[in-house]
């Protein structure tokens, strides 16, 4: 499925090309990790894979595919924690000239059943376990639930009934095959759409799809303020389900060929072991964690050059970032939009700033920042995005003529964000200066809380749910219901997202709630 670009792509690499060309420089090198507590939350011992390794798990992956008949460009819906299946599953997806769908793990039946719907997604993997969740049966309700899904794959043990297993994939064939052809598509082939990713507005869910090229870019104003040495040895605490993950994480390895060694965050502990163990040269973490972790000492280089890529999912949070000007690493910032854009810029003397774009007036002369966007603020006030790291399409195809919820870009080709900004006459730049207005951010996943709101009404009349302030995730839910539990059960029930299940525990009041029960028995 080809989009149109305006600018020729002829010469970019697919993701495919930037990892067999890793595979042909180094075959022996390592090229993927996993973490070493994996068996805490997941099937299976922790793998560590050579090129050449993850090279054969890669078309063993694609093959499968393909024998499923699909028509190129399906789509394949992937749900897994971070772990080496994750990154070698997407890549087989793309290998076997098919389209990648991350979701985040966080989600259940309910956001993925909407999800799914929208784009047709024809194949849905997962791992039979996240700690105690059993993810291979919540997929069996997906699919029986989403009309498009035709096959349900699965990793881990004891696979639920219908699933298909996967986990062969790491055997060796006993009658190797011919390799893989690169799918052949009308164009070049990095203009095709590689990933489709999902944005919340406060009217829902949006796919979101970005080509080889625009990864490639992404991934590109990244290298550009890491620098390529500290891309040599990845440790990631980011998913791969979001345009964040992807370009902190996934594009910085493949255009370095370096190693990456994923974590499942959040183990302390376990990601200071980590880091040793892999002579770490790049840590991705969220940007809230920061501060914290360098005075526990837990981002201190080890050996050589290294970098932090400290990765703001609500970057309006960066300017008010503690000042680290005693941090013995670089520290880049990454502030991502959504799904829309991010913007990569290295930290001067500790400090951080929040982020600064070039206004594009007028919209022809364009001054694009080193990350390829260029922005301008809305008649509403708030910052759009264009450029080359920048979707441009709605997507899927024909989306546009028929439904509401797709994303929208203007004649000149801006996507609003939905965050507020303002202009800054001294420096003649876009600050932003908050949220978008009725999501809540928590961690890193968008809710609607006009949504939130209604589904607990239509639980319980009497409940309701608030989002409060939190330094470290942005928001945190707090629920309020006559019976909490009955409340839980019922969200449960309906594969309700588990932050917003977990706002119903029970939880010890507090001294000025005490107090206040006190007065009114009194």
């Amino acid at each position: 499925m080809r989009e149109p670009s305006t600018a020729s792509s002829e010469d970019l690499p697919t993701l495919d090309d930037l990892f067999r060309a890793a595979v042909f420089r180094t075959p022996q090198a390592w090229a993927l990790v996993d973490p070493p507590d994996r068996d805490r939350f997941t099937d299976g011992v922790p793998r560590r894979l050579t090129f050449a390794k993850a090279d054969e798990v890669v078309t063993a992956i694609a093959r499968r595919l393909r024998d499923f008949g699909l028509p190129a460009d399906s789509i394949v819906a992937v749900q897994l924690p971070n772990i080496v299946e994750s990154v070698l599953t997407l890549l087989g997806v793309l290998r076997a000239g098919l389209i990648a769908a991350p979701l985040p793990l966080l989600w259940r039946r309910a956001d993925m059943t909407a999800a799914l719907g929208r784009i047709g997604a024809k194949v849905l993997i997962a791992t039979q376990r996240v700690g105690s969740v059993d993810h291979g049966e919540i997929a069996m309700r997906v699919a029986a639930e989403t009309f498009a899904v035709r096959f349900v794959c699965g990793f881990g043990d004891r696979p639920s009934d219908g699933v298909i297993a996967l986990d062969d994939v790491f055997d060796p064939p006993a009658d190797p095959r011919e390799p893989i052809a690169p799918a052949e598509r009308p164009g070049a082939p990095a203009d095709h759409v590689a990933v489709v990713t999902f944005d919340l507005t406060s009217d829902g869910i949006i796919p979101v799809a970005r080509s080889h090229a625009e990864l490639v870019a992404a991934g590109a104003a990244v290298v550009s303020e890491v620098g390529t040495i500290p891309c040599a040895r990845i440790v990631g605490a980011l998913a791969t389900s979001s345009i964040a993950g992807l370009a902190s994480q996934l594009m910085p390895w493949l255009i370095t060929g370096g190693t990456l060694a994923l974590h499942q965050a959040f183990a302390a502990h376990v990601f200071a072991a980590q880091r040793m163990a892999e002579g770490s040269t790049l840590t991705v973490v969220p940007g809230p964690l920061v501060p914290s972790l360098c005075d526990a000492r837990l981002l201190d280089a080890i050996v050589g050059p290294a970098a932090v890529l400290a990765v703001w999912r609500a970057p309006e949070q960066l300017a008010t970032s503690a000042v680290l000007s005693d941090a013995v690493v670089d520290i880049v910032d990454l502030s991502v939009f959504g799904e829309i854009g991010l913007i990569a810029s290295r930290r001067a003397g500790g400090r951080p700033e929040a982020p600064a774009l070039e206004p594009t007036v007028p919209v022809w002369q364009e001054m694009a920042t080193a990350s390829g966007v260029g922005a301008t603020r809305t008649a509403g006030g708030t910052l759009a995005l264009r450029g080359s790291v920048v979707p441009r399409h709605p997507f899927p195809p024909g989306i546009d003529r028929a439904d509401p919820l797709r994303l929208k870009i203007d004649e000149n080709g801006f996507v609003d964000t939905f965050y507020p900004c303002r202009r800054d006459r001294e420096i003649g730049r876009l600050i932003v200066t908050g949220p978008p207005a009725g999501l809540v951010n928590v961690g890193g996943y968008r809710f609607s809380l006009r949504d939130l709101e209604a589904t607990i009404e239509r639980i319980d009349r009497e409940g309701s749910v608030v989002a409060l302030p939190d330094r470290l995730s942005g928001h945190r839910l707090a629920g309020l219901a006559t019976d909490r539990e009955a409340v839980r059960r019922a969200l449960d029930a309906q594969g309700a997202n588990p932050l917003l299940v977990g706002a119903f525990r029970e939880r010890r009041p507090t001294e000025v709630e005490r107090n206040s029960d006190d007065a009114s028995a009194a």
